[in-house]
């Protein structure tokens, strides 16, 4: 069943949406080499518990973390571990929350220092193609279309489109109809209508598509081992365009104070 949502509702998936995006913020002021994941991962869970959210992930599927942290070729769903990252990793940091009964659920893949430029380009791409896909998801079109925004740019470059994985509705459910495929035809799939919320969530691969599941049952990788990154937002549709709901802009004004300092 696809459930759209009322406007009452749509503002508390908004300030699920926003917690979600001031945690990742509280993230990028400290993600730098020597940091751990399992550390993110407590700054994490207090900051929500602070802003009077529940951690959306811990517990999902018996998942036993608050953060999802997946470096260079994890994809998704890496568990925080206490590795410190290192010169020239990249951290996708993806984070979900409970609030007022409804989820918010939002990604961004960080640099740890300095990173190699092919790896800054493919970062750079998965971003426009998240707003591509976003431009995509307004009333009258179709969920291929969003998939096909994804998919002809990132493959016009020569990346690798995961299919395996897909973004989704949100709402009191982490994970509610329809499946977002970041791959698709146009005017294929099902009608987008207003009121209906998605995660949209780009996760592409500097080299080919194809991935594998890690024996912790969790951490998805490149096949190949190179890099992957991930962004997402959560986002209404509505008649003229998408309504994005979360936010990356404090994340970003947090790496633009940094680099100013640096």
């Amino acid at each position: 069943m696809v459930y759209l949502k009322t406007e009452e509702e749509i503002e508390l998936i908004r300030e699920s949406s926003l917690l979600v995006g001031k945690t990742l913020a509280e993230l990028a002021k400290i993600i730098e080499p020597g940091v751990t994941p399992l550390q993110l991962d407590e700054v994490a869970e207090s900051f929500i518990k602070d802003n009077g959210g529940i951690p959306g992930f811990k517990g999902y599927n018996d998942y036993p973390n608050t953060l999802c942290t997946s470096i260079n070729e994890q994809v998704v769903h890496g568990i925080p571990s206490d590795r410190p990252l290192e010169n020239g990793d990249i951290i996708s940091v993806d984070c979900g929350v409970i609030k007022n009964g409804f989820y918010g659920d939002v990604a961004y893949t960080l640099e740890v220092g300095e990173v190699k430029e092919e790896v800054r380009d493919l970062l750079r791409t998965t971003k426009e193609c998240l707003n591509e896909a976003i431009k995509a998801a307004k009333a009258g079109n179709r969920i291929g279309d969003i998939g096909f925004a994804v998919q002809s740019l990132a493959e016009s470059k020569g990346y690798g489109v995961v299919r395996e994985l897909v973004g989704h509705g949100l709402g009191k459910n982490l994970h509610e109809a329809p499946e977002v495929p970041n791959y698709g035809r146009r005017g294929n799939g099902m009608k987008l209508k207003e009121g209906l919320v998605l995660a949209i969530e780009p996760m592409i691969n500097l080299g080919k598509r194809h991935v594998k599941q890690q024996e912790d049952g969790w951490t998805i990788v490149t096949a190949d081992g190179l890099p992957s990154a991930h962004f997402e937002h959560d986002v209404v549709v509505r008649k003229d365009g998408a309504e994005v709901l979360s936010t990356h802009e404090l994340i970003e004004e947090v790496l633009n104070n940094k680099e100013k300092v640096s």
